[in-house]
């Protein structure tokens, strides 16, 4: 019920306030404040490294630069099963912080729950421009990177 209601917050505009960022998780997972609520939120449509993969400590570095103490826009939205909402987050100059990431080459489209084919040119570009991990001659999705692990 409390995931519900904060959800309703988020998507209605109807908060007291502007989610804030009160912390960096990693590269696509950062916490918001909201009513006065801590929320994980995913970034959607990206998949940034994981820990012990290089470049993690890169994008979650520049997710930092783009909005820690920031206000933010929240869009879309949904729950996965770790509980952290899932969504877009629209910087306070109106750029997209999960587009800002693959356009910097330190996140990839996450090609099973991306629909938004933006998402694929951005990587094409940062990988011809050899941006962020793409200085990496074969660099591993995060999803291959997990499925390694296990």
């Amino acid at each position: 019920m409390k995931y519900i209601l904060i959800l309703i917050l988020l998507l209605s505009g109807c908060g007291s306030n502007d989610p804030k960022v009160i912390g960096i998780i990693d590269g696509d997972t950062i916490k918001i404040l909201q009513d006065g609520e801590e929320v994980k939120v995913r970034l959607a449509e990206i998949d940034c490294p994981e820990r012990k993969q290089p470049f993690h400590t890169q994008a979650k570095k520049y997710t930092s630069e783009l909005v820690f103490g920031k206000k933010v826009e929240i869009k879309n939205g949904g729950w996965d099963r770790y509980h952290r909402l899932i969504a877009i987050v629209i910087l306070p100059d109106g750029r997209v912080l999960n587009k800002e990431l693959v356009r910097a080459g330190y996140a990839w489209q996450y090609d099973d729950y991306s629909k938004d084919k933006s998402y694929g040119d951005l990587e094409e570009e940062a990988r011809k421009a050899k941006k962020g991990l793409w200085l990496d001659k074969n660099p591993i999705p995060p999803w291959e990177f997990r499925k390694k692990k296990r």
